[in-house]
């Protein structure tokens, strides 16, 4: 039906007959030249239809944005003066001879031209078909399959099996809430939607696979937000034989090569790396932005002895922190904002955001409201500690240590956006050594996931302190987004027992959950680990879309639903009947 694609015509094809099809992108009549802007999946190019091509001008007149068309011409270069720079096809347009009118299209719901329109979330996932015809959807698409693309030739070249896992499996403790399958062969029974891969993959090392990988749909119901959906993509990777610093190498040579092919942007060689604790101390965060140059900084020493209980007590208590953030230039910001900022770290809870503005040199400019609790020799160790210069503002975070990092963590990241302190560069890091285990509601549960492998040799010396034990366990982050996180396995019965126990998680009942798990590392099970990309997430990241949605063909609303096939939705009774399920009626 055609010959070329619209947007490969270039001055290459000129005085050559094509055969082009498409969408009517734009329609313009000139003095009695129509010029149409055809469009497909690789660009735009210029349609001529001339009053001497009677038939073809004739369907022209009629025809509206978003008709499909098909088009046969030869082509030209474009007149002087006329020459479109922005395009690739920009130097040729094509005359045509000959135009079919294809299929018609009703007035649209919304606008797909070259202008930017404000159109709702809820109205573009309804008519995501429209929405994908636009270039910029269309071209994050196919930066996606070209990462896809990248991932997988790496990974084949280097070793690794591409091996399907099931989808329909059973439902197991990994964070987040399970989709339920029922059963009709055995009623009362439910499959899951795997949250991750991550016990076959361990059992695919077992069975001597060696190197596994697969770009794979797991699936969380779970609360959403921009950078999460009910399904998501991830690349999931296992290896054999292998230490973190391997595993990690393996990595960084993938994620380096495809930024220099795809980006042609350099990533450092190696990745820089910091410990959990490094970067909850100087960030606030376990996934740091390093764009921006602001840091935390320890003044709980500093506070133990003042008379201000509200910097006083935390700096006493072993659990407690008092931080300070640093802003060059902060000065400026007004009591308004401040206020603003206070109300945004409420949200993380902070009770209150203290401050020293630096207005001029010595005592008498600063200005702060908590500078009478402070003696002269706390203010001036504060300041040489913050390294504070005249123009700069110091906020202070007191609490529970926790409260502390994710707040101030959080006003880091705010202050640095809105003072345009952000830099314009890939920053991509190592965060290693975290915790294996975290306190909630009375017991501890695993950071990552309960087959994470703890520093230590022995049960005996996991048993020891279990409660400052540290993981095997690794994250790669990118621009302040954890795109990849990983570990090294426990391949020892005995050790993942352990790790089950202090999990509250008994031996009965780890057979009847991960008995088949259990087994297997009793029939020889080799020393493994791996790691698990978010690809929605990659890709966002470096397509610069605002949410994960713009980047996956047809996704969910932050309500976990689908407007294109309004699901989820009721099904017929008979169903229900057939799989054993009465739906229970609830008050609205």
């Amino acid at each position: 039906m055609r010959s070329h694609y619209c947007g490969q015509m270039t001055t290459e094809f000129l005085d050559q007959e094509v055969k082009l099809a498409g969408w009517v992108h734009r329609r313009r009549d000139h003095g009695g030249v129509i010029f149409i802007d055809l469009r497909d999946r690789e660009g735009i190019v210029q349609v001529v239809v001339a009053p001497e091509q009677k038939e073809a001008f004739s369907k022209a007149e009629s025809i509206r944005s978003e008709f499909v068309v098909l088009v046969k011409g030869k082509v030209k270069r474009r007149p002087a003066g006329t020459v479109n720079p922005n395009l690739r096809t920009g130097e040729i347009e094509v005359e045509a001879s000959a135009l079919t009118i294809l299929n018609r299209s009703e007035p649209l719901p919304f606008p797909i031209d070259d202008e930017f329109h404000e159109v709702g979330e809820e109205i573009r996932l309804k008519y995501r078909y429209l929405d994908i015809r636009r270039p910029e959807m269309l071209e994050r698409l196919k930066t996606r399959a070209n990462i896809s693309r990248y991932l997988r030739k790496y990974l084949d070249e280097n070793g690794f099996i591409d091996v399907e896992t099931p989808c329909l499996t059973r439902a197991t403790p990994e964070g987040a809430r399970d989709y339920l399958v029922p059963s009709r062969t055995k009623p009362g029974s439910f499959f899951a939607l795997p949250q991750s891969p991550q016990q076959f993959k361990q059992l695919l090392m077992m069975a001597g696979v060696d190197r596994y990988y697969q770009i794979v749909r797991c699936f969380r119901d779970e609360d959403l937000r921009a950078d999460r959906q009910p399904e998501f993509t991830q690349l999931d990777i296992e290896t054999s034989f292998l230490v973190e610093h391997e595993i990690q190498a393996l990595m960084e040579t993938m994620i380096r090569g495809m930024f220099a092919e795809l980006l042609h942007v350099t990533l450092p060689d190696p990745f820089p790396r910091i410990t959990y604790a490094e970067a909850m101390n100087r960030y606030g965060s376990d996934k740091p932005d390093l764009r921006i140059p602001l840091e935390l900084v320890e003044v709980g020493d500093l506070m133990k002895e003042v008379e201000f209980n509200v910097f006083a007590e935390p700096a006493k208590d072993p659990h407690g922190r008092v931080a300070a953030l640093c802003v060059p230039g902060g000065a400026v910001i007004s009591r308004k904002e401040i206020d603003d900022y206070t109300n945004y770290i409420s949200v993380f809870g902070a009770r209150g955001l203290a401050y020293i503005k630096v207005n001029g040199e010595g005592k008498e400019g600063l200005q702060s409201p908590i500078l009478k609790f402070l003696p002269d020799a706390v203010v001036d160790g504060i300041l040489e500690r913050t390294n504070a210069k005249v123009g700069d503002i110091i906020f202070f975070g007191a609490d529970k240590a926790s409260v502390v990092n994710e707040a101030l963590g959080a006003l880091r990241l705010k202050v640095g956006h809105d003072r345009g302190l952000v830099e314009a560069d890939w920053r991509i890091l190592w965060v290693v050594d975290f915790p294996m285990f975290e306190k909630g509601e009375g017991r501890l549960s695993a950071c990552h996931h309960p087959f994470t492998s703890p520093k230590a040799e022995t049960v005996e010396e996991l048993m020891k302190d279990p409660h400052n034990m540290l993981a095997r366990a690794y994250d790669m982050v990118l621009n302040g987004s954890e795109i990849g996180g990983g570990s090294v396995r426990i391949n020892s019965p005995e050790m993942q027992k352990a790790v089950f126990n202090l999990l509250n998680i008994n031996d009965q009942e780890a057979e009847e959950k991960f008995g088949h798990l259990l087994t297997a590392m009793r029939l020889g099970c080799p020393p493994h680990g791996g790691i698990a990309f978010g690809l929605d997430r990659l890709v966002m990241l470096i397509t610069g879309a605002a949410s994960i949605r713009d980047v996956i063909a047809f996704p969910k609303t932050q309500t976990a639903s689908c407007p294109l096939m309004d699901a989820p939705a009721p099904v017929e009774p008979e169903q229900l009947i057939e799989l054993g399920i009465r739906v229970a009626k609830t008050k609205e």
